[in-house]
């Protein structure tokens, strides 16, 4: 269904708002619909609830443009996976922020693997208008040693630096979206730096 993108968004465009809120056994319905390619089905299902999909995504990945492509990205999964739904594992309202959390917490992990390397590379742009050679030749080894440094890191200890320096997020929200009690997530934050810095010593 190559124009689904584009037929959410007409469609709620078309309307203006969502339909009233579905029961589970009328979304339920809808899903065997949406299994045998019924257009109007996914319709009805995508403005019944796309308000709790976004919502979702977006108290997760907190960036609106990022909530909207996720979004977008469950609903092509709907489409693609409605015939897998099984009502004796979970209601459809369910089912579905099932699939939105994965997709939104796998959308913050690959921001967080891309910040640790901008932490790693991204300082070979710093300071490119020197034209010492000095100053040149003492950059670039405490680029080697910083991404040595990053090497010696914990595959935790990079994430929760990337997650708080890189996205945004203050230790109280690191500590929320990884799950983990807020002195630890300091106590991971503060020995990474401290290796990081005693690299570069």
């Amino acid at each position: 269904m190559t124009d689904l993108k584009h037929h959410t968004v007409s469609s709620d465009r078309t309307t203006g708002q969502s339909s009233t809120p579905l029961g589970a056994q009328q979304l339920a319905e809808l899903l065997t619909a949406i299994a045998a390619d019924d257009r109007d089905a996914f319709t009805r299902f995508y403005r019944a609830t796309h308000p709790r999909v976004f919502g979702l995504s977006l108290r997760i990945v907190r960036q609106r443009a990022a909530a909207e492509e996720v979004t977008q990205e469950v609903y092509l999964q709907v489409w693609k996976s409605a015939g897998q739904y099984d009502a004796r594992l979970a209601s459809p309202l369910g089912w579905l922020l099932m699939l939105t959390h994965r997709r939104s917490v796998d959308h913050v992990r690959v921001e967080a693997r891309a910040s640790t390397r901008d932490i790693a590379y991204g300082v070979r742009d710093l300071s490119r208008d020197h034209d010492v050679v000095a100053e040149a030749v003492g950059q670039r080894c405490e680029e080697q040693a910083l991404v040595e440094g990053l090497r010696t890191l914990t595959t935790r200890q990079r994430e929760t630096l990337a997650l708080a320096f890189y996205g945004g997020r203050s230790y109280a929200e690191v500590a929320d979206y990884l799950g983990l009690p807020l002195p630890t997530v300091k106590d991971r934050i503060r020995k990474g730096l401290q290796r990081l810095r005693s690299c570069l010593v």
